[in-house]
């Protein structure tokens, strides 16, 4: 029988040094795309696949993604008091898009340690993961992608893209035989990677994941290094786990760049009737 995925774990307590200097005082998880923060629509894509709770690895710096999920009565009432509806239907219907539920990463050691620390909030059920650099923009959300491919067989999926050989080394890349994942090499030099198969942040995951990454964690040779998910997904298939690759389709930003976010930002634009004529003439007097 397969089980309901009813949970998403988001790990967004990474320092974000791409976009320094700002995120030094900005979660880039809360960098806009035009009027909505990136984060706004990786919840949005979350709920549209069903998920009714968002477990938020938060760290040090990280409040404002609290507070933008939360009522602001304040802001509110300025609102309703100047007869602004639409954007108070806008703001208030925020914290109603799912369950919140925020823990911290007291240190930055690793997306696989990020995770971990919603173990005692999942229980045994299967979860997806969102980091929250890849916008993927499709019909079907890429997280709908992801549970049907998990609904096939209830096994584990890791959401990939297919990049160019000059692109291998930034990515986790898989081996593949069929769509099942043999083995993930971190970030091989160009020319010595087993396919153009590139992880992205998007993952369903289950408990024998977790607890891997559990022993990993407890393991005395661990106790000063990163705890990576890409550790705990090799030795998860190395003991006869089955872990699958969906290519998810759609148009994907990379919003941890500062050129991702930018093209975000040019794309959903020109996607909005008040905003796409303005920006088309401004952008022929920039281009020619």
């Amino acid at each position: 029988m397969n089980q309901k995925i009813k949970r998403a774990v988001f790990p967004v307590a990474g320092f974000g040094t791409r976009f320094l200097p700002v995120t030094k005082s900005q979660p880039k998880e809360m960098l806009p795309i035009v009027d909505k923060p990136v984060i706004h629509y990786l919840v949005e894509e979350a709920v549209a696949a069903g998920i009714e709770e968002i477990i938020i690895v938060t760290g040090r710096g990280k409040r404002a993604i609290e507070d933008y999920f939360d009522h602001s009565f304040e802001l509110e009432h300025n609102l309703v008091e100047s007869g602004k509806h639409d954007l108070l239907r806008e703001v208030v219907n925020i914290p109603n898009m799912a369950k919140f539920v925020y823990i911290r990463q007291p240190l930055p050691k690793g997306d696989g340690d990020a995770v971990l620390q919603a173990y005692s909030l999942l229980g045994d059920e299967p979860f997806v993961v969102l980091f929250g650099d890849d916008l993927v923009v499709n019909e079907k959300p890429a997280t709908v992608q992801l549970i049907e491919e998990f609904e096939k067989n209830n096994q584990p999926v890791l959401a990939t893209v297919t990049v160019p050989d000059s692109e291998v080394d930034k990515y986790g890349i898989v081996s593949l035989e069929g769509d099942r994942v043999v083995n993930v090499v971190e970030k091989p030099k160009v020319g010595t990677a087993p396919s153009n198969n590139a992880v992205i942040g998007k993952y369903i995951l289950n408990k024998e994941i977790l607890d891997i990454l559990l022993e990993l964690k407890n393991d005395p040779s661990f106790k000063e290094k990163e705890l990576k998910l890409a550790d705990a997904f090799s030795l998860y298939i190395k003991r006869g786990g089955t872990l699958m690759a969906k290519e998810v389709q759609g148009e994907r930003y990379d919003t941890g760049s500062k050129i991702g976010l930018l093209k975000a930002n040019i794309d959903f634009a020109l996607k909005r009737p008040e905003l796409a004529t303005e920006l088309k003439e401004y952008l022929k007097t920039k281009l020619g």
